[in-house]
């Protein structure tokens, strides 16, 4: 009798066909990973059992990176990044009104990427991130027992083409095939339609830790269609703790400009905790009350109501309604329009911001699905697909959008836009232009984005030439321009003089992102410094034991001493001497040696010991009691 192959519906009913692929949330403040398993997905818990880990990585001076150690924001000793993402893909000249819990440095080399000052040297955005990305994919490949073969990551819908690219450098060195760039806001309504077989029109409203995105979707039989985008790119939860604690100084007189950056981590993460346990409270007048030490001789008293708390955030809160109102102008729909708002972000929890959205869109919050963890979820079921472990038939269709205008710019600084914000991705689109001068033989493109008229308003991507035209009087040169922007959301730029076939192209990257080279030597340096690598451990692990051996025979001297007779206890002080002499050193096998001899010459001693401790146990004791 035949066997009958069972498979998961809408799986590929051969299992060793069967591609590992996981969904990313690289998040500001936290980040997950999920992938489908059993037919739908869920979130990975790491070795500590947890399914969120902390976006805080940790740089210690002999060389170890750890990753999620939240704890770690408090000690200032350490080398600790936290929240890159705010910083991911931009200039320094575009950060330095950003007060993060890290210093940034300049480096002439490149090109206005910000770097990080750590015990271990100046790391990029996308070094700190690409850690992080490590320690998910350690993560997934523990849970999943085996190395996956690519990722769906999420970026914010704000995400601009500079950003975007870092983030996928960041996941190339960390040795993650990305499938696709997903939109948070896109993920999170995949995840919710999904589960809900839901359609109609929704917003998802995503306030996360560093960014803030609000897109409407249209979901209709498989179709999730993102009809537009909007947010702020400069507005999170960091922001609500940052307000908080800067009314926390200035109640006491202070200023933040006064504290350390290790003294304004710290107070950051005090108010992030405060924030949070005001989600437990059943009392808007209730107090959070905290005491900070600032230093040894000052004490600081911290407290927050949740109405206090309300009242202190009520601008960012409505920053965030105000672009919620120009999404729906660009949509062309009104509140009433929409089905559900789904809360998507860790500080979507908040509730004066929960009260803020139901005022505006009604009684329509959907949060049926965890707003921690609904980004990762969908983009797990994105991947799933896009690594062919679902049946075509069987998939859905995203139509993503353009979160903003792309184009070029015109004489007299103006930029001409030739895709238009909003509009669905993949696209690729051509727009004719000419020459200024009698007998212009090149053209300067430059390459702008945003929704500014004026090119210094908008931001720049990219500048190329177009050169070898035949002289012609101004205007008869026919020059073809096009953008094409892939479902990344990554953008390629050609010029074409149609007349004579001349022509050139770009592939936009930031100017202050990591090129291929740069990106392929620090692969290279990971693999031509592993031997090293695995060799400093021999001798860090080598070291540990000689030292644990000293420590243990030391103490046992203390208390046994008197079970060696002069000589005996001469010479194991003195081998302990030279073993304290070899642990100065960086030679693995003097290490081991030391412990063989150390321990040879402590074992007729620690017999002994064993001896006096088994009869100080008899004594006293009858047969029969034994």
């Amino acid at each position: 009798m035949a066997l009958l192959q069972i498979s998961e519906p809408g799986e590929t009913s051969l299992p060793h066909q069967r591609r590992l692929a996981v969904g990313i949330d690289l998040g500001t403040t936290n980040s997950l990973v999920a992938a489908v398993r059993s037919g739908s997905p869920e979130v990975l818990k790491d070795e500590n059992n947890r399914p969120i880990l902390p976006s805080v990585v940790v740089y210690e001076a002999d060389g170890a990176v750890s990753v999620g150690d939240i704890h770690a924001l408090s000690q200032p000793t350490r080398s600790i990044v936290s929240s890159v993402k705010r910083i991911m893909g931009r200039s320094l000249s575009d950060v330095r009104a950003i007060r993060l819990p890290f210093e940034l440095q300049a480096d002439d080399e490149s090109m206005g990427m910000p770097f990080i000052p750590t015990v271990q040297g100046l790391q990029s955005p996308v070094e700190v991130s690409a850690e992080i990305l490590k320690a998910l994919r350690r993560t997934a490949e523990r849970a999943l027992a085996d190395e996956i073969v690519g990722a769906v990551i999420t970026v914010p819908a704000y995400f601009d083409d500079a950003q975007r690219q870092a983030t996928k450098d960041a996941a190339r060195l960390a040795g993650i095939h990305v499938f696709r760039l997903l939109n948070e806001p896109t993920a999170a309504a995949l995840a919710y339609g999904l589960e809900t077989g839901a359609e109609g029109t929704y917003v998802v409203f995503d306030l996360g830790g560093g960014t803030f995105d609000v897109s409407v979707l249209k979901l209709t039989q498989g179709v999730f269609e993102v009809v537009a985008t909007g947010g702020d790119s400069q507005l999170g939860g960091d922001d609500f703790d940052r307000l908080l604690a800067q009314a926390w100084l200035s109640a006491h007189g202070l200023s933040p400009d006064k504290l350390e950056h290790a003294q304004w981590r710290a107070l950051l993460g005090l108010a992030r905790s405060s924030k949070e346990a005001l989600l437990e409270l059943d009392s808007d007048t209730k107090e959070i009350s905290e005491v900070f030490e600032l230093d040894a001789q000052t004490r600081l008293t911290l407290a927050v109501s949740r109405q206090g708390f309300a009242s202190l955030t009520m601008e960012l809160v409505e920053r965030a309604l105000t672009a919620c109102r120009q999404t729906l102008q660009d949509a062309r729909l009104s509140p009433s329009d929409v089905q559900g708002v789904v809360m998507v972000g860790g500080s979507s929890r908040l509730l004066n911001v929960r009260l803020a959205v139901g005022h505006l869109f009604g009684d329509c919050l959907k949060d049926t699905i965890d707003p921690d963890q609904v980004v990762a979820l969908g983009a797990a079921s994105q991947a799933h697909l896009l690594a062919g472990n679902a049946l075509a038939s069987d998939g859905w269709l995203l139509l993503d959008v353009l979160a903003l205008s792309l184009g070029i710019e015109t004489m007299g600084g103006l930029a001409e836009r030739i895709l238009p914000r909003n509009t669905p991705i993949p696209v690729a689109r051509a727009q004719e232009f000419t020459t200024f001068k009698d007998g212009q033989t090149s053209i300067a493109i430059h390459v702008v984005q945003g929704e500014r008229e004026t090119v210094a308003d908008c931001r720049s991507l990219a500048r190329f030439e177009l050169k070898g035209i035949p002289p012609m009087v101004a205007g008869a040169a026919r020059i073809r321009i096009t953008f094409q922007v892939d479902a990344d959301g990554l953008l390629q730029v050609s010029a074409l003089e149609t007349r004579s076939g001349v022509s050139a192209q770009i592939e936009v990257r930031p100017s202050y992102g990591l090129t291929d080279d740069e990106i392929a030597s620090m692969l290279e340096q990971a693999v031509a410094h592993s031997r090293e690598d695995m060799q400093q451990r021999a001798v860090r692990e080598a070291l540990i034991d000689l030292e644990q051996l000293i420590e243990a025979i030391s103490a046992a001297l203390e208390q046994d001493g008197d079970l060696l007779s002069a000589q005996e206890r001469q010479a194991l002080d003195n081998e302990i001497t030279q073993a304290r002499k070899v642990c100065a050193s960086q030679d693995r096998e003097a290490l081991v040696a030391a412990s063989e001899r150390l321990g040879g010459l402590a074992d007729p001693f620690a017999e002994r010991r064993m001896n006096r401790a088994v009869a100080q146990a008899l004594t006293g004791q009858s047969i029969e009691n034994l």
